[in-house]
């Protein structure tokens, strides 16, 4: 069962592949990438082990702001992030939050509202792409 407001698709391909398509797609939209965090690496690094789990953080300031302008506290839930990680089976996923999900939880305005579902379709072309 997925968290409220997470999407998660199956991809095509290692994490390591999957990795490097999304790099790819968030840059080939123009989006900006800010970080990555590779939890597995952490983990390994305090003698914890743990399924590759790797955040990338990413956005684009033109539709986030918009957002932010409409309420402020929308700034907890971006730049956006996406989770890909391994499960105990080997396959890998990519999860990601809805930015519909992230307008509703803010209580955002209806006109705002067209922002948020753009940012839904593109986001999704772009997780759809990296998963092959």
């Amino acid at each position: 069962m997925s968290a409220e407001g997470v999407l998660t698709i199956a991809s095509q391909s290692g994490t390591q592949e999957t990795l490097a398509r999304l790099r790819t797609e968030i840059l080939s939209h123009g989006l900006e990438l800010f970080a990555e965090i590779d939890h597995a690496k952490n983990a390994a690094e305090v003698s914890l082990s743990l399924r590759p789990s790797v955040v990338i953080i990413f956005g684009n300031a033109k539709a986030g702001t918009v957002l932010m302008q409409a309420k402020q506290s929308v700034a907890l839930d971006l730049p956006l992030r996406a989770l890909v990680r391994e499960d105990e089976e080997g396959k890998t996923w990519i999860s990601y939050v809805d930015p519909v999900w992230i307008a509703h939880r803010h209580g955002l305005p209806a006109g705002i509202m067209e922002t948020a579902e753009k940012m839904r379709e593109g986001l999704a072309a772009l997780i759809g792409k990296a998963a092959g």
